[in-house]
């Protein structure tokens, strides 16, 4: 999960276009395909090393595809939608997964769950209120791979490995530092969704 900056002025962002088939999409499309495997390991195989192995690996992949965008001049409109949509529905399907399984406490489950259904939620209002679209924050992106690391650990941790003891206290510190900041950058969204409302309503207007 890639940390990116705040958006600037919208007259000094170069027109990216949509470019669909670049590597960072690619991998993104990819780690949502993933999401039906990391089901089945999780509750057809019962594998849950395996499923945290996978989910490990499809959060740190975000951060490669941030990288490849940025390095290689492959920055997308598509990709600003696709990879934090991709995000968001990873740790979903995880928070509910886990719950199920009951590898996660639900005290730390319920909150994430909320953060990210509220984001999603004030995503769509957004869009019907015709705001701009909002670029994802260092702070957002930095609690997300937090808790796509914290997750996994999780998971981890309530597997039959001889190291499960190291992965049940890493969740906890990832937890305990991804939590907060995830939800410090949901309210820091708040001043710029009513901008992005505001800028939406005047582009309209011209």
């Amino acid at each position: 999960m890639s940390p990116v900056s705040e958006a600037p002025d919208a007259s000094e962002t170069p027109e990216v276009g949509w470019r669909p088939f670049t590597v960072p999409n690619l991998i993104s499309f990819g780690r949502l395909c993933c999401l039906p495997w990391f089901v089945w390991l999780v509750f057809g195989a019962e594998d849950r090393w395996g499923a945290a192995l996978l989910l490990g690996v499809l959060g740190a992949t975000d951060w490669v595809d941030g990288f490849i965008a940025r390095r290689f001049n492959q920055v997308s409109e598509l990709g600003k939608i696709l990879d934090p949509t991709a995000d968001r529905l990873l740790l979903l399907v995880a928070l509910v997964s886990l719950i199920i399984d009951g590898s996660l406490p639900l005290w730390i489950a319920v909150p994430a769950l909320v953060r990210e259904g509220g984001v999603a939620v004030a995503a769509l209002v957004l869009a019907a209120a015709g705001a701009r679209k909002i670029e994802v924050t260092w702070w957002g992106k930095t609690g997300t791979f937090l808790m796509m690391f914290a997750v996994p650990s999780f998971l981890a941790g309530a597997s039959d490995i001889a190291a499960a003891g190291v992965f049940g206290v890493l969740a906890w510190v990832f937890v305990a530092t991804g939590l907060p900041i995830h939800y410090w950058s949901a309210f820091g969204y708040v001043p710029q969704a009513i901008l992005a409302v505001r800028e939406g309503r005047a582009g309209r207007a011209v």
